[in-house]
């Protein structure tokens, strides 16, 4: 893999301006594709408002893709604006759901494909978490089966939020290096190799 995968703390389209530019002017991406599925069931549409005003601060154009449920991740033409796309974010607080919506589907092969590519894929927050394999369960802090565009890597997203004796039993339990990221802090993959951002913390060394 030739792009960049980064996993953001928290904060979507607010905490993470700096590191978003960047981002994005390493791919070169003028327009980003945002994917608030795990979301789904909650406010979607507040996220896209959201983006809408992040992406006239960065000067790039929102394209929202509203994947909600398993059968629009299996559409061939969802599949297709990622197949164009050099950036996409996937944002929103099920993971669960982003998981079920999105495992071995069109668009998650599409995905890939954009990493493949040279391009970037983003997840802020929850989502962040279910990009990863193992993936963190935020009800309970175990673990659980990831959609693997991280493989070998758990992540606490809005770490700060935790109680210490939640956050040190979650690390505990952890069989693969995992990084506590608070809301603006991030982990960023370029081609093979990790990189910590912010406050971001380690623990295990990183695949």
């Amino acid at each position: 893999m030739t792009g960049l995968l980064a996993l953001f703390g928290g904060g979507p389209f607010v905490a993470n301006d700096d590191l978003d530019r960047s981002l994005l002017a390493e791919v070169g991406a003028k327009t980003v594709v945002v994917l608030p599925t795990a979301d789904a069931f909650e406010d979607p549409g507040t996220l896209i408002a959201a983006a809408m005003n992040w992406g006239e601060r960065l000067g790039v154009d929102i394209e929202a893709l509203m994947v909600m449920q398993r059968h629009d991740a299996e559409d061939a033409g969802a599949a297709g604006v990622i197949d164009a796309a050099n950036a996409v974010y996937l944002v929103g607080d099920s993971p669960m759901h982003l998981r079920s919506a999105l495992k071995d589907t069109a668009v998650f092969h599409a995905l890939v494909g954009v990493i493949d590519r040279g391009g970037l894929v983003a997840g802020i927050g929850p989502s962040a978490a279910a990009l990863c394999d193992p993936m963190l369960d935020l009800r309970g802090g175990a673990f659980t089966l990831g959609l693997g565009l991280a493989p070998g890597l758990a992540v606490v997203p809005e770490s700060e939020t935790w109680a210490a004796d939640r956050l040190h039993r979650t690390i505990s339990l952890a069989n693969t290096p995992l990084v506590e990221l608070p809301t603006g802090a991030a982990v960023v993959r370029r081609g093979g190799t990790w990189e910590l951002s912010g406050d971001a913390v380690a623990h295990g060394e990183l695949p």
